[in-house]
């Protein structure tokens, strides 16, 4: 008996320990991401499209509950389009949220952009809302998360000098609610998750270079879906992923001059697709175990990251069970 207790009781740490959880919800070339902090605390970036019979908001409730939280503790908003706000009204009507960040009033005007900002001020006037600006540090237990964009400004704090930033032109200048995306990075432990939303070229070379303030990382999300608008081989390689999710749709960002830059990053050891992309054929894609949703195929299938504090993850595909270990 009292080798039984001893047994059991050395086995309590592990069960007890907790991982951070990352959901990647398939919302058809939006973004929608979901952490779940080892303490329990959730934080979503983005709600994905409006319509659709609430598809996303549905996809986003499904993953809260497989991840056992009931409500959204924090929801970035990184900035004003379709894709990545449109789906709060219908996320607010099936859960609720405590609090909201975002960078500002959006930029953009015009009926579509006027309305999709007056929805999201109507959930934001029933949560908290908190205006971020590079360098501010949002407080979810048990995890750091570091604002490096946000409203066209990026975080000046010092960085090793980069070389891959020689020769590096930049493009003309965007004026839109990309290059204004709240991006950050979050560490658990040794840890780290780089999510940039769709900041454009300009302003993640301004994150990357001459310096690189962002550190490596261990799981990238490929910034604006995988276009090549954004992405820059200085910052993508600078950061040096282990592992890259790419939140593409079939016929959505995944575009190959993006996707080589991706795949050529030195260190990189898998990439991870929500869709085939119909751009990309057969020699700009991942092999077909490594993608949620195949071509032609819109159920709905997500990726997952379970991350311990020591810097080990997993990444498990929905659609297969095929995980991989790293």
């Amino acid at each position: 008996m009292k080798r039984f207790m001893l047994t059991l009781l050395l086995a309590l740490p592990c069960l007890a320990a907790k991982n951070l959880s990352i959901y990647f919800v398939d919302v058809e070339g939006g973004q929608a991401t979901l952490l779940v902090s080892p303490a329990g605390e959730s934080l979503l970036v983005d709600t994905g499209w409006p319509g659709f019979e609430g598809r996303d908001a549905g996809r986003i409730a499904e993953a809260a509950k497989k991840a056992g939280v009931a409500r959204i503790d924090w929801l970035i908003i990184t900035h004003f389009h379709t894709d990545h706000v449109g789906g709060i009204g219908q996320l607010a009507a099936r859960m609720p949220i405590l609090n909201v960040v975002d960078h500002g009033p959006t930029v953009e005007s015009g009926k579509s952009p006027e309305q999709l900002y007056k929805v999201y001020e109507e959930v934001a006037g029933k949560a908290k809302r908190h205006t971020v600006k590079p360098g501010d540090r949002l407080p979810v237990k048990s995890l750091q998360v570091d604002v490096l964009s946000a409203d066209g400004d990026v975080a000046r704090r010092p960085g090793k000098p980069n070389p891959l930033c020689a020769g590096v032109a930049k493009k003309d200048e965007d004026k839109s609610e990309n290059a204004r995306s709240v991006g950050v990075v979050v560490t658990y432990g040794k840890f780290r998750f780089l999510d940039l939303g769709d900041l454009t070229w300009n302003k993640e070379l301004d994150l990357a270079c001459p310096e690189n303030r962002i550190g490596k990382v261990d799981v990238y999300l490929t910034t604006h879906h995988g276009a090549d608008s954004s992405g820059p081989a200085a910052l993508v390689h600078a950061v040096a992923p282990r592992v890259a999710i790419m939140n593409n749709g079939e016929k959505k960002g995944g575009t190959p001059p993006a996707w080589q830059v991706v795949k050529q990053s030195p260190g990189l050891l898998d990439m991870w697709q929500l869709h085939f992309s119909a751009a990309g054929g057969n020699g700009n894609n991942v092999e077909e175990q490594k993608i949620a949703n195949l071509l032609g195929q819109e159920q709905g299938h997500s990726i997952m990251v379970e991350a311990q504090s020591n810097g080990k993850f997993t990444v498990v595909n929905s659609r297969n069970g095929h995980k991989k270990s790293y």
